[in-house]
């Protein structure tokens, strides 16, 4: 074997042993060689990701691709790292190793005509065996190359095709993602949809260039239909300053900064604030970096319970205050369904039923819907689902396909294929309150004359009236309360767990609403929405009354 330092030490370069050679075990290999299996040892994930790296460093695409599990598709992203992202004179030092996956950093420069800019980020990749004969290779994502990158995305360096923007608050402050971090995918999805608009001039970066969205794949990753926006391209680094135009948002810089430290405390938490009255969004904040506050797309567990009362209650199947079944078990479509802690309510009416988040109060009822007829009411008169709304940044609206047998009972209870984000349920907590839909906004439509999405129907005041006795006496008296305790009497809301596969503890929901705001938030494996998700969405709206 061969070795052969470069990089200043950082790695070392492996000769592969030729056919014939000796194996490992003392063995002669012969024309037949068996598929090597079994887990990766520590320096067949050395040797692999170190030719791969030193193969890349030396510009040697084809070989560096030849030492992955897809050879053509890393070709290609290892060609355009030169030809389409300029990047020149790169350095890679391999990091430390992490079983299968290995660190490293890269260091290089960004050159575009007359100006250059050094360039330095860390990666990871993972090694793996090759299908074909168990020999170790870089397991190939677009992510190796830089870490912003998914599949179809490049990096190109160039003049900017989309000005930069400078966006305000709502008081007329710069918002910045270095002083707002959850901010950084908002303002990328500013820049790109109104660069051009507000009059800036592009200047010359490295950025990363979203590929279209393929609707089979999208719908397939969502687990539900919906539209499929293209993400906002990303600035890496920039050669030379553009002019930036200027867009005024609705945030408020108080309560965006209470936001980014409510979700800072919180791993995978997402909150929301708007105003009922008007659909402003006030504040968004994520812990990780992608936006799940608008565009994520998960179940939401029982908060989907405040569409399905509606729902209940314009077909006459439930009313506040008259008795409700709400027994332990519940059977519909060949499944059977039950309620947390396999309790039971005797007696009690579909007010206690909510107060508690009974499942089967609500799976008891199916039988007395139609397949479509949820899906209706969350299209009709809280505008989810109709792939319109236009905030100023890339959304998902919701997702209430229509479904039948079991799948359709367990939507009831935002289980089967409900899909939603805590934008949407701050704007279904806020047309419980007001009666009225209302689409959130991030920019004014004045701003560009876009059209506002409107629901067909309003909600009629029987069940406007009733709803919002059931969110205030679950605020009051039930899985609410501790975490809405102080913020009444104007108030309202509702929890929620959400079961995902693989998961073992259920995302935590929690909606509510206090006087003119409305807030909703979302812990990933939080557990019961009480008590991860809610604390988030209370500190927000006691900061905003």
């Amino acid at each position: 074997m061969a070795v052969v330092a470069l990089g200043g030490g950082a790695f070392a370069v492996y000769t592969v042993f030729g056919a014939g050679a000796a194996a490992e075990d003392g063995s002669a290999s012969g024309d037949a060689k068996a598929v090597k299996s079994g887990p990766l040892s520590a320096t067949e994930v050395r040797t692999a990701a170190t030719a791969f790296l030193t193969a890349w460093q030396k510009g040697s695409v084809t070989k560096a691709a030849a030492a992955t599990d897809d050879s053509a598709a890393a070709k290609t992203a290892l060609t355009g790292f030169t030809k389409d992202a300029r990047i020149k004179d790169v350095t890679l030092t391999r990091g430390k190793r992490s079983g299968e996956k290995v660190a490293f950093s890269v260091k290089g420069t960004v050159a575009y005509k007359e100006t250059s800019k050094p360039l330095t980020y860390d990666s990871a990749l993972t090694v793996v065996r090759a299908k074909k004969d168990g020999e170790p290779v870089v397991e190939w994502q677009p992510s190796v190359v830089h870490p912003d990158l998914d599949e179809g995305d490049r990096l190109v360096t160039g003049e900017a095709g989309t000005p930069p923007v400078k966006a305000l608050d709502r008081d007329g402050g710069e918002l910045t993602a270095k002083e707002y971090p959850s901010l950084a995918t908002v303002l990328d999805g500013l820049r790109e949809k109104y660069g051009k608009k507000a009059g800036g001039k592009a200047g010359v970066e490295l950025r990363v260039v979203r590929a279209e969205p393929a609707a089979e794949k999208s719908a397939e990753k969502s687990e539900a239909s919906g539209k499929s926006e293209k993400a906002a391209d990303k600035t890496l680094l920039e050669l030379s300053e553009g002019t930036p135009g200027t867009v005024r948002t609705t945030l408020s810089p108080a309560l965006q900064a209470v936001a980014e430290e409510q979700v800072a405390a919180t791993e995978r938490a997402s909150v929301v604030l708007m105003r009922p009255s008007t659909g402003e969004i006030l504040a968004v904040a994520n812990s990780s970096s992608f936006n799940t506050a608008f565009q994520g797309s998960l179940a939401p567990g029982s908060t989907m319970k405040i569409v399905s009362s509606a729902l209940l209650i314009d077909k006459g199947l439930a009313s506040a205050d008259k008795v409700h079944p709400c027994p332990k078990y519940s059977s519909y479509g060949g499944w059977k369904f039950q309620n947390d802690d396999k309790f039971q309510i005797d007696g009690g009416t579909f007010k206690a039923s909510f107060a508690r988040s009974c499942n089967t109060a609500f799976i008891s009822q199916a039988k007395e819907l139609d397949d479509n007829s949820l899906t209706l009411e969350a299209q009709q008169v809280f505008g989810l689902g109709m792939n319109n709304w236009a905030i100023g940044v890339p959304t998902f609206d919701g997702s209430v396909p229509v479904q039948s047998d079991a799948p359709m009972a367990a939507s009831l209870i935002g289980q089967g294929g409900v899909r939603m984000n805590p934008l949407n349920m701050a704007s279904v907590v806020s047309t419980a309150k007001t009666g009225v839909f209302k689409q959130p906004y991030l920019v004014p439509a004045s701003v560009d004359g876009r059209t506002l999405a409107t629901a067909s129907r309003p909600m009629s005041e029987t069940v406007r009236s009733q709803l919002r006795e059931l969110l205030r006496y679950t605020a009051a008296a039930g899985t609410a309360a501790e975490a809405m305790s102080g913020l009444g009497p104007d108030y309202g809301a509702k929890t929620g767990s959400a079961e995902v596969d693989g998961q073992k503890q259920p995302n935590g929901w929690f909606t509510a609403w206090k006087g003119d705001l409305a807030s909703a938030g979302v812990v990933q494996q939080g557990g019961h929405g009480s008590e991860s998700a809610g604390p988030i969405v209370a500190a927000l709206l006691k900061a905003g009354s």
